[in-house]
């Protein structure tokens, strides 16, 4: 036998060969035999088939087949079993692995089809017995998958079957079995049936529902409710009623989502603001600042988007924080000795608080906020509420409408104490000299211009409690040509410290031209000290307290100038409006006009 399909062979005489007549040589015969692939080991190391189950020799070739019931796999050696079965429109029945009870087939690829009418689903009753190879880590070798619209559960191996009842909450299942070509396990086997759909127990997410079932049937009726800070759709209801359908799926369906906030409503002027960007929905954060420093934030300063859709602060305020003025607290200081007549110049930025009023009535005024002022009514009382212009951040009065950094500021509305009586040509009374000046617009608060505090309580009264009046009114001048003094209106902001005179005193009125005592009432004090007091054009400007020195701040708006007996008399004693009697007039008054 020849190991191949070709044979050469080789006949080969010498020249010498006496008795070549008396020799016969040989005789071959020769056949083509077909070999038999069948039987011939498969090239490599011959341990596996070429047919996995039968081989059916032929001239040159061989072709591979099947036993009854499988198929010939693409590969054309493999054999594999055909189990595909559709069950559509069975309500009940038995599906088992081949050969159930006994060991299923290797090569197994079975696939059956489950379908029922839409209002019903498939529950499927695992047998106990079950058997489906698993590798020593766990991993399916064979497997059992049941696939349904929503997605594929499984794969199941090993000896635990899928917990039954199997509820697919489907009317369309398929389940399908594939195993390999070795291996004698059992298989499995189950029972299907219908059942009605049922409605699951959760409607949608972040709710609950009341009353409370593991499943609804048709026709049931609940009522969903939203989890805490959540809404229906978005709207102001956190409740709704639906019914379970033959369907298996609730009808109305809402969703519940977040409460929203929305953007809290901060003001225009762009003084308080947002720390980063602003998430609105329920449990959200925010946190607010003040975008300069001559401003505080009154308030709390985290907020968070609470389940009524409103924004709370750790302690439950929902009232948004506000930037106020930082007031009272320059930073310069003035020395501590001076005074208006003759006395010391105030330096920029030393009284950041004191406006000038040029015309059509010299006087002052003090900031009290970013947008409002407060003066002495006597300096107002013949002014439209439009015409007053007011000068703030300077020193020189002289440089109001020259220097680019004065802060020019024209009133929008001034408001006079309705208890003060205006247009008196021999008054006896400079009772209530108090006024507001609303500006037409917001001034920048900087190092030379921020407001005086207000009083925050009424206080007692202290004899000669040292104080400081500042402004722009006369002083007295020495005229060295002619040996004299004489009462200027200052050009430089000047300011004295003076202490506060005894109510005795004060009760001392000077005389008027018909010779009646002006009228001294308890929203007046009186105030000066030796060679230092307020004059003439310093009218409406600010008496502080304490005395303006460093480490004493914050300093209050304790008094108005208001009036007092001429400069030339050398009196020394000034009559002031008693601001802490109008603190709440003041803030009433502005609260009512800003709400406007």
């Amino acid at each position: 036998m020849s190991p191949g399909d070709k044979v050469s062979l080789i006949f080969q005489t010498d020249g010498n060969n006496p008795e070549r007549h008396q020799k016969v040589g040989f005789s071959i015969q020769h056949q083509a035999i077909d070999i038999d692939e069948c039987s011939a080991p498969e090239p490599g190391d011959g341990s596996d088939p070429l047919c996995s189950q039968i081989c059916l020799n032929t001239l040159g070739t061989y072709f591979c087949s099947c036993h009854h019931g499988f198929e010939l796999h693409s590969d054309q050696r493999t054999c594999v079993l055909s189990c595909t079965e559709d069950l559509s429109g069975l309500n009940s029945g038995n599906i088992s692995s081949p050969s159930w009870p006994a060991s299923y087939a290797e090569n197994a690829n079975c696939q059956h089809t489950l379908s029922v009418e839409a209002h019903l689903w498939l529950e499927l009753h695992f047998s106990e017995d079950f058997d489906v190879e698993q590798s020593p880590d766990g991993q399916c070798i064979d497997a059992l998958t049941i696939e349904t619209p929503s997605g594929t559960l499984g794969p199941f191996c090993g000896h635990t079957p899928p917990p039954s009842p199997f509820l697919t909450h489907s009317n369309h299942v398929q389940i399908r079995f594939i195993s390999d070509g070795f291996g004698t396990n059992k298989g499995f086997s189950l029972y299907f049936k219908t059942r009605d759909k049922v409605c699951p127990a959760v409607v949608t997410p972040h709710s609950t529902v009341t009353p409370q079932q593991p499943e609804y049937s048709q026709g049931e009726t609940v009522t969903v409710t939203c989890d805490l800070g959540y809404v229906v759709n978005s709207t102001l209801s956190s409740e709704y009623l639906t019914t379970c359908q033959s369907t298996g799926v609730w009808t109305p369906t809402y969703m519940c989502e977040p409460v929203d906030c929305g953007f809290p409503g901060i003001p225009e002027d762009g003084i308080l603001q947002l720390v980063g960007s602003a998430h609105t929905q329920y449990k959200d954060q925010i946190q607010f600042n003040c975008s300069s420093k001559y401003y505080t934030l009154e308030g709390d300063e985290t907020y968070i988007c609470n389940a009524t859709g409103e924004w709370a602060s750790d302690g439950g305020k929902t009232e948004l924080p506000k930037c106020t003025e930082m007031c009272g607290k320059p930073e310069k200081h003035p020395a501590s000795i001076g005074r208006i007549l003759g006395g010391k110049n105030a330096k920029l930025g030393e009284i950041p608080w004191h406006l000038l009023i040029k015309e059509p009535r010299r006087g002052g005024a003090s900031l009290i906020n970013d947008r409002w002022a407060v003066t002495g009514a006597v300096i107002v009382e013949d002014i439209e509420e439009t015409s007053l212009r007011l000068y703030g951040g300077l020193i020189d009065g002289r440089t109001a409408d020259s220097l680019s950094d004065v802060v020019v500021v024209d009133s929008e509305r001034i408001i006079i104490h309705p208890d003060y009586v205006k247009g008196i040509d021999d008054r006896t009374s400079f009772d209530n000299d108090i006024a507001l000046i609303r500006f037409s617009s917001r001034v920048n608060l900087g190092p030379n211009l921020i407001p005086i505090c207000l009083p925050e309580v009424k206080r007692s009264w202290v004899e000669n409690e040292l104080g400081t009046v500042s402004g722009w009114g006369k002083t007295e001048v020495q005229i060295k040509k002619e040996d004299a003094t004489r009462f200027v209106t200052s050009a430089q902001l000047k300011y004295a410290h003076i202490g506060v005179k005894p109510l005795s005193e004060c009760e001392d009125t000077p005389l008027t031209s018909t010779k009646e005592r002006m009228l001294f009432t308890n929203n007046m004090f009186c105030a000066g000290a030796d060679g230092k007091d307020s004059c003439q054009k310093d009218s409406g400007g600010p008496f502080v307290l304490p005395m303006l020195a460093e480490g004493r701040e914050p300093y209050y708006l304790t008094g108005i100038v208001s009036w007092g007996p001429p400069c030339e008399e050398r009196q020394y004693k000034g009559y002031y409006t008693k601001v802490e009697n109008y603190v709440d007039w003041i803030k009433k008054t502005i609260d009512t006009i800003e709400k406007s």
